[in-house]
């Protein structure tokens, strides 16, 4: 069934690998995102490829735009626009709540008025806090430890509280995405971590202990594909966790050790230092594999050796440019 898809934060790091592959699958894609991170990638690598494709893009601020004008003849949305990670958040905390939940507010409330006939949103799985559990289930409380996390877990209340037949909904819950994406964001752990030992020769760790839930990018993407089109019985009123594997980030160095001396033939060092930052969570994803069948398909070796060959392919011409990560964007461009 083809739809009519409005991509919130369309151009961000997931959407950039996201939107090809709905327009790929024949869906008219409209892109509303502020364009505060990727601008020029996303009309180089996505619009300049699908000049001919349905595919329309709304520069526009989500907390003060039109967005019931957004979501004229739309079935579909899928909601990844936020403030993505606490560094970013706590940079400016007003602005980081004014996008993450001020804002969402307003979304869900055009999305009613449009009468959206399916509505994805994209939390995070770091709003179940630190766990004692080795499994942690969908039905296990939320105990957020930041800001960030604290506000998506809100978003879901609110969501909670809509009945199902005035806004179809579902929650999903991602664990840290990894691997290349057009729009590239490497202040994410696994991405942080590749591009450090590629350039420098050096993996600094500060822990080592914590374990952290990570999918790659074409994982996740691949399931906001699937979830456009899946049966409203199954998903509708739901929350799935979806992760991959659950690793130490002491593994994931190692594991990136491993393959990037493999492809370069040099050593490269593990430096480890402390750290206050102790947060420690990992998720159980039998809940979506058993309910829908999905699982992941590729692995945190996958997305090292992806960005080792968009690195080998000039694809990252220079990793130090703030672009690559949000908070220094943030602070350069001194959004407000």
């Amino acid at each position: 069934m083809q739809r009519k898809i409005l991509v919130i934060g369309g151009a961000g790091y997931v959407g950039s690998a996201l939107v090809p592959k709905l327009l790929d699958k024949g869906h008219y894609v409209r892109v509303l995102d502020t364009f505060w991170f990727g601008r020029s990638v996303f009309r180089e690598c996505v619009f300049k490829h699908y000049f001919n494709a349905p595919l329309d893009l709304v520069e526009a601020d989500i907390r003060f735009c039109d967005l019931e004008s957004a979501m004229r003849n739309i079935d579909c949305v899928i909601h990844l626009a936020c403030i993505s990670n606490d560094p970013s958040f706590e940079l400016n905390p007003k602005l980081g709540k004014s996008v993450n939940y001020d804002a969402f507010l307003r979304v869900i409330k055009a999305a009613q008025a449009r009468e959206i006939k399916r509505f994805i949103f994209a939390s995070t799985s770091s709003v179940y806090g630190i766990k004692k559990e080795e499994n942690v289930t969908e039905d296990l409380a939320l105990e957020p430890l930041t800001d960030y996390s604290k506000y998506k877990a809100f978003c879901e209340m609110e969501l909670r509280m809509i009945p199902k037949d005035k806004l179809p909904w579902v929650i999903i819950r991602p664990a840290t995405v990894c691997g290349y994406a057009p729009r590239l964001r490497l202040d994410l752990i696994v991405n942080i971590l590749t591009i450090a030992a590629l350039t420098k020769g050096k993996i600094t760790v500060l822990g080592g202990a914590q374990k952290r839930p990570n999918i790659h990018i074409y994982d996740m993407t691949d399931l906001y594909v699937r979830l456009v089109n899946e049966k409203d019985e199954k998903i509708i009123g739901q929350t799935f966790n979806a992760g991959g594997e659950n690793l130490s980030i002491m593994d994931i160095a190692i594991l990136v050790q491993r393959i990037v001396e493999g492809h370069n033939k040099t050593r490269v060092e593990i430096e480890v230092k402390s750290t206050n930052d102790l947060r420690s969570y990992r998720i159980s994803s039998e809940k979506i594999k058993c309910e829908l069948g999905w699982q992941t398909r590729f692995t945190v070796s996958d997305a090292v050796r992806d960005l080792i060959k968009a690195y080998d392919n000039g694809k990252i011409p220079n990793p130090e440019d703030p672009k690559y990560i949000n908070i220094k964007t943030m602070q350069k461009l001194n959004i407000s």
